[in-house]
């Protein structure tokens, strides 16, 4: 299948810079897949296309200050250094799941503890292995570039404490908002700390927010739960890759950086139970999606058990796509030739290819009703 199926051509003004005042006065593009009919709404609306019953699933990872500057000690240049999401575990609250590295057993070979991540580094000149680098923000913390890994994430090892680390993010690091959001170099305004967050967000690790849950305020949650819709949670850490494009000629030829998940016992019960039952299972985000749908055989056992499901998925969705859990999705607008929008196309006709005229139809009359388009922007609404 050709990637230029899914182009679509989109002016920068749509692409919004801030969020709104209030995060439910976002546009709702409800899309009816049977129907191939989409009508305009509102999230503050969003619960009057529910029904008692609905199980709502929602990614609860939290974004982390995940990008980090510095120079390099060799030439004072300026280097970028952005976290890659690790698994979610019982201390992830410590600095986004940071821990000693195994190589190290929390002890560099100069004694002085360290810790090893992953990183996407951007740098003016060629980096050599070995070479040394110092985080801005005076908490004096060292690195040393350890391996190359191209798109997986650099091997970088920080000389600090996992509380230091963490501190030192808390202070200095910055939010990472996607490429198409502008903001200067620079500490993170209080605006981007607070919104580039679901209010609901539990477990530190992402680099990037599940942002169909932007949308959803204590008002919107009140209105679901008096109508007897069920609410679970699943913890997906968002990667960089999420912003990627797909590069090749063929869509069957890109690749999904995998991205760490746990779906809680309790929610895969919840889940078991309301496919037995007939009931819809809604996504709110694709990171949701993507974590059920690559669980569907255990989901879909009527004694899935007590135990967390939990892993790392590279889960890639696109037409034609046989969906076996979830029964609508919430998301936002998506960039031309990205995964993401794959997968929305896959969702909007289960099984065939029909659905990626639909979704660029859909998103041509979401432009002429001035909808704001990708992470700051307004929801879509398919079922």
């Amino acid at each position: 299948m050709q990637t230029s199926l899914f182009d679509y051509h989109l002016p920068e003004e749509f692409i919004a810079q801030q969020p709104l005042a209030e995060r439910d006065a976002a546009k709702l593009l409800v899309i009816d897949r049977a129907a191939k009919h989409w009508s305009d709404s509102s999230v503050a609306e969003l619960a009057s296309y529910f029904q008692a019953g609905d199980l709502v699933i929602l990614n609860n990872t939290r974004v982390i200050p995940a990008r980090l500057r510095a120079t390099r000690d060799s030439s004072g240049g300026k280097v970028e250094f952005l976290l890659v999401p690790e698994a979610p575990s019982s201390t992830a609250g410590q600095g986004g799941g940071t821990q000693p590295s195994s190589r190290t057993a929390g002890q560099a070979s100069s004694g002085t503890q360290s810790l090893i991540r992953r990183t996407l580094i951007k740098a003016g000149g060629r980096l050599k292995i070995g070479e040394t680098f110092t985080l801005l923000g005076g908490s004096g913390i060292k690195a040393t570039l350890l391996e190359r890994c191209g798109e997986a994430g650099d091997r970088v090892e920080f000389f600090a404490t996992p509380e230091q680390f963490a501190q030192h993010m808390e202070a200095h690091g910055e939010v990472p908002l996607p490429p198409y959001v502008r903001r200067p170099a620079g500490p993170s305004s209080d605006v981007d700390k607070q919104r580039y967050q679901t209010i609901f967000a539990q477990t530190p690790g992402a680099v990037a927010a599940p942002t169909a849950g932007l949308h959803f305020t204590d008002r919107v949650f009140k209105k679901l739960l008096d109508m007897g819709v069920e609410c679970r949670y699943v913890t997906l850490h968002v990667g960089p890759g999420t912003f990627r494009p797909v590069k090749a000629d063929e869509v069957e030829q890109h690749f999904v950086d995998p991205e760490p998940y746990i779906i809680p016992a309790e929610t895969a019960r919840a889940v078991a139970k309301a496919k037995t039952e007939k009931r819809r299972v809604i996504a709110v985000g694709t990171t949701s999606l993507r974590a059920l749908e690559g669980n569907a055989d255990d989901l879909l056992r009527t004694n899935v058990g007590a135990h967390d499901l939990k892993g790392q998925t590279n889960l890639f969705v696109y037409p034609p796509y046989n969906f076996r859990i979830v029964d609508a999705l919430l998301t936002n607008f998506h960039v031309p030739k990205s995964s993401l929008l794959m997968l929305v196309a896959a969702f909007a006709a289960p099984r065939t290819t029909d659905g990626i005229q639909l979704i660029k139809d859909a998103y041509e009359h979401a432009k002429a009703k001035r909808y704001r388009f990708y992470s700051y922007g307004d929801a879509c609404l398919i079922q």
